[in-house]
C-alpha cells in the first residue's frame, strides 16, 4: 500500500544526477529527511556514473551518517549504458502527492515537469522553468487543475540581502530603478564537465542559464516588468569540439525605461579566488537625489588562505562565501547545510509538505480546494517563484534566445491578455 506523502514526509525523486544535485539539492534534501519533511530519496540519471559519485562521496557520509538514496539505474549497473526514459518508470511508480525535483539541462525541463504533473506529483524545478512562455502557461494550468505545486528554484530570492532590498524598495527608500548592471561568470572548469554535451548554441547560452537569476532578482526587488531584450553571444568550443556561446552580454529594458546590462560566461579563472564572479548594482532616481543598491556577491567579506588547493574553484587564497551553501556543525549528528541555497530548496519542499498535510484528512473535492487555496496564497506572496508569479522569466528567456540567434536583434515583450514576444523590425 502506498504511503501518503503527508503522513510520513515526502517521497522525493530527483531527476538528474549532475552538478546542482551534487552541490545543493541532495545535501539539502538529506537534511530535510533528517528533520522529517522528506521520507525517502530516489535519484534517476541518464547513466550510473554520476550516481556512483554521489553515493560514494565522503563528505556526504560525514555530514549525513546512515543516510542514502535509491539509485536508478542501480549502482551495480555496468557503466556505459544510458537510460533516457527511466525517469518515467520511476515517477509513474510514485504515490500521488509527493515531489519530483527536476535537475536536467534547460531544454529538458518542460517534458519532465509535465510528466510529473500528469502523474499527480508536486515539482521543484531548477531555473529557468522552461524556455517558452506558452509552456509555462501550460504548466501553470495543469498544476492548478491537479492541485499540485510547482516551485522554481530561483534561490537568490532567499538571499537575506535580496529580502532586505525588496522591503526597502517597496517602502520607497531608494527611489525608482533607472540604470544597472549585473554579472555572473561561472568557473572555467565547467567547460570540462558534462556542460560540453548539452550547453550548445542551439539549446542554451550563459544568459539563459545564469543571467536569468539577476533578471528575476531585479523583478523580485522592484516589481518592474522587462519589456525588451537584446543579447549578443561570443562563441567558442568545448574540449570535445562542440560549439557554444561561452560568453554573453545582454541589455534588458524595463517598463519604466530603466536599463540593465547583464554579463555572463563560463570562464572565471579556476586559479582565482572564489568559485565565480558575480554581483549587481542598481541606480535609482529619487526626489532631487539618487539611490543605490549594491550587492557584491563575489567577495562576501570572508577570505581564507589554505595550505593547498582544494580542487576546482578552491584555490589556496579563496573568497569563501558562507551565504549560499556550506556544511557546518550543528546540535545533531554530522553537519547541516546553511545558506540561501539550502533555504530555497527547504522553502519549496516545506511548502509542498505543508500543503499536502493541510489536505490530508479531507475528502477529495475539499482536498483539491485546499491545495488550490494554498497555491494561490504562495503565488500572491511572491517569495517562492512559481509559474504564476515569475512568468516574466520565461518571456525574457524566450526573447533572449530569439535575440542571440539573430545576432543581438532587439526583441520586444508584449503583455496583456496573451503575453508574447516579437522581433523589432528596422532597428
Amino acid at each position: 500500500m502506498a504511503i501518503a506523502a503527508q503522513t510520513a514526509g515526502l517521497g522525493v525523486t530527483i531527476v538528474g544526477g549532475g552538478m546542482i544535485t551534487f552541490d545543493l539539492l541532495l545535501p539539502s534534501l538529506y537534511h530535510m529527511e533528517r528533520i522529517g519533511v522528506v521520507r525517502k530519496i530516489d535519484i534517476c540519471a541518464l547513466e550510473v556514473a554520476p550516481l556512483k559519485a554521489l553515493a560514494e562521496n565522503r563528505e556526504f557520509h560525514e555530514a549525513f551518517p546512515g543516510q542514502g538514496f535509491t539509485s536508478h539505474p542501480a549502482l551495480s549497473t555496468p557503466g556505459g549504458e544510458q537510460f533516457p526514459n527511466l525517469y518515467k518508470d520511476v515517477i509513474a511508480a510514485m504515490a500521488p502527492g509527493n515531489m519530483v525535483v527536476v535537475a536536467m539541462p534547460d531544454n529538458l525541463h518542460y517534458a519532465v515537469v509535465k510528466y510529473a504533473l500528469e502523474h499527480d506529483q508536486n515539482v521543484l524545478c531548477v531555473k529557468p522553468l522552461v524556455l517558452k512562455h506558452e509552456q509555462a502557461v501550460e504548466i501553470e494550468k495543469l498544476a492548478f487543475e491537479k492541485g499540485r505545486f510547482v516551485g522554481v528554484e530561483y534561490h537568490k530570492r532567499f538571499d537575506r540581502r535580496s529580502l532586505v532590498a525588496r522591503r526597502s524598495y517597496a517602502l520607497g527608500h531608494f527611489g525608482a530603478f533607472v540604470m544597472g548592471e549585473a554579472k555572473l561568470i561561472e568557473p572555467y572548469y565547467y567547460r570540462h564537465s558534462n556542460f560540453q554535451n548539452w550547453f550548445t548554441c542551439d539549446r542554451t547560452d550563459p544568459f539563459t542559464y545564469i543571467g536569468c537569476h539577476y533578471v528575476d532578482l531585479v523583478y523580485f526587488i522592484t516589481g518592474l516588468k522587462p519589456v525588451e531584450v537584446s543579447l549578443k553571444g561570443v562563441k567558442g568550443k568545448f574540449p570535445n569540439g562542440n560549439e557554444a556561446f561561452l560568453w554573453s552580454h545582454g541589455r534588458v529594458t524595463w517598463e519604466n525605461g530603466a536599463l540593465l546590462s547583464v554579463i555572463n560566461g563560463l570562464g572565471y579563472p579556476d586559479a582565482a579566488a572564489g568559485s565565480n564572479d558575480q554581483g549587481m548594482i542598481l541606480y535609482c532616481e529619487g526626489d532631487d537625489q539618487t539611490g543605490l543598491i549594491f550587492h557584491d556577491d563575489h567577495n562576501r567579506g570572508v577570505a581564507y588562505s589554505y595550505l593547498q588547493d582544494l580542487g576546482p574553484g578552491g584555490s589556496k587564497y579563496n573568497y569563501v562565501s558562507p551565504d549560499f551553501y556550506r556544511l557546518v556543525p550543528w546540535e545533531g549528528a554530522g553537519y547541516k547545510p546553511i545558506g540561501y541555497g539550502y533555504e530555497s530548496v527547504a522553502g519549496i519542499t516545506s511548502t509542498i509538505h505543508r500543503m499536502e498535510s493541510a489536505a490530508a484528512d479531507l475528502d477529495p473535492a475539499a482536498a483539491l480546494a485546499k491545495r488550490r487555496e494554498i497555491i494561490k496564497q504562495v503565488d500572491a506572496q511572491g517569495l517562492i517563484a512559481t509559474p504564476a508569479n515569475s512568468y516574466i522569466n520565461e518571456l525574457v528567456v524566450e526573447a533572449a534566445r530569439a535575440s542571440i540567434l539573430a545576432d543581438a536583434a532587439p526583441v520586444r515583450i508584449v503583455y496583456g491578455e496573451h503575453p508574447h514576444i516579437e522581433k523589432i523590425s528596422g532597428r
